[in-house]
């Protein structure tokens, strides 16, 4: 992986720094040899021991020069050995010290790195890259750990709300199956009535729990697309024409506005179930006898699909929850009567797995979806 210029060049800085720094020790190292050289192997520093030892220890100059040459210049290569290795024995300590405190930020900085809390881990100005490294991860880190508690905790409401939904129907079923093995001789009219009533609620249960593994499966990212070019005029009156037993009840109709000629590359069955879910909540909370338009158009790099129904103006608030598992706009609507809360959520994720986005909008008594699509490469 190729770095960014200026974290290029920062690492260049840092390296720079350490060449320079070896290179001050080595020259400050090799000139202290140097004049060891010239004080020993040139005499000078013979007059300068024995200016010491007269001066120190107010020693004649003949004493002093004859103790210099017993005791000093007869051994001057071991002296000039001892000094030099204790120069370089002075210079790899400081370059270990040196080295090691670098090692000692790091350590610091990984230390800093598991603690959990939200402060900044701080290195030396040479050691930026590293500190913004370590900051990095820290920061990866610390969201990684907030999406696992995000999503376990969205787990658990799938399971609360699966249990407290499913209750509902399944409450019913098991009451209306109760009357019949009770009153074996139940009138057979009565009996066909409750009958097709715990049908419907097994209907009911069946279509949740189904909503609910199709939910998990998308969630799980078990899901693959099988696209191909589809005709999204002849798609959409496909599926006004299917549905429209649902606008019936509440005089509904739908309106296509957009080219008959436009396709767009994406699965038609989840595209299908997209456009369905969509349209089935349109008339749930539509007025009664009001008009559902669709429209369509091709910009850019996208198709945008807006789906629009006139009803109750929805909240800010709510706009931001309307793709969230389980929610209802209306909370009197029950999963007994109204939706699962789930279609809007299977909508999202199939419009992503797509590639596109899909976002929610009310003023005027207008609510409006807005689904964008990629066009095929």
């Amino acid at each position: 992986m190729k770095l960014k210029p200026d974290r290029k060049d920062e690492y260049l800085a840092f390296q720079s720094k350490l060449i320079r720094r070896a290179c001050v020790n080595a020259v400050t190292s090799a000139a202290v040899v140097v004049g060891l050289y010239l004080f020993v192997w040139k005499q000078r520093m013979g007059d300068w021991i024995v200016w010491l030892l007269e001066t120190f220890f107010k020693m004649k100059h003949e004493d002093a020069f004859y103790y210099y040459s017993d005791h000093f210049r007869g051994n001057k290569e071991i002296f000039f050995a001892a000094a030099v290795l204790l120069i370089f024995t002075v210079l790899l300590v400081r370059i270990f010290r040196w080295v090691t405190g670098y090692f000692s930020e790091v350590n610091q900085g990984i230390e800093a790195l598991l603690a959990d809390d939200e402060e900044q881990i701080q290195l030396s100005p040479e050691m930026l890259p590293f500190e913004r490294k370590l900051n990095t991860v820290k920061r990866t880190l610390a969201e990684r750990k907030a999406e696992t508690a995000l999503a376990e905790q969205r787990k658990d409401e799938l399971v609360m709300y699966l249990a407290h939904d499913i209750r509902t129907p399944l409450t019913s079923v098991i009451g209306y199956l109760n009357l019949l093995e009770e009153e074996p001789n139940m009138p057979a009219e009565q009996r066909a009535k409750r009958v097709h009533i715990a049908l419907e609620k097994a209907y009911r249960l069946e279509t949740m729990i189904n909503e609910f593994f199709e939910i998990t499966r998308y969630n799980s990212q078990q899901i693959t697309l099988s696209k191909e070019t589809i005709d999204l005029y002849y798609m959409l009156v496909q599926l006004s024409d299917e549905l429209s037993p649902v606008f019936a009840p509440r005089g509904n109709t739908v309106a296509l506005h957009l080219a008959e000629d436009l396709t767009v590359e994406a699965d038609p069955e989840k595209l299908a179930r997209v456009f369905s879910n969509i349209l089935k909540n349109a008339a749930s909370y539509s007025y009664p006898h009001t008009e559902i338009t669709i429209s369509a158009e091709k910009a850019e790099h996208e198709v945008i699909i807006q789906f629009q129904n006139s009803g109750e103006d929805i909240p800010s608030e709510a706009l931001a929850s309307l793709f969230d598992k389980f929610y209802r706009a209306d909370k009197s609507r029950s999963s007994d009567t109204g939706g699962t809360g789930l279609g809007l959520a299977i909508a999202k994720e199939i419009v992503t797995l797509h590639g596109g986005a899909i976002s929610a909008s009310s003023k005027n008594h207008v609510i409006t979806f807005t689904i964008s699509l990629p066009l095929a490469n």
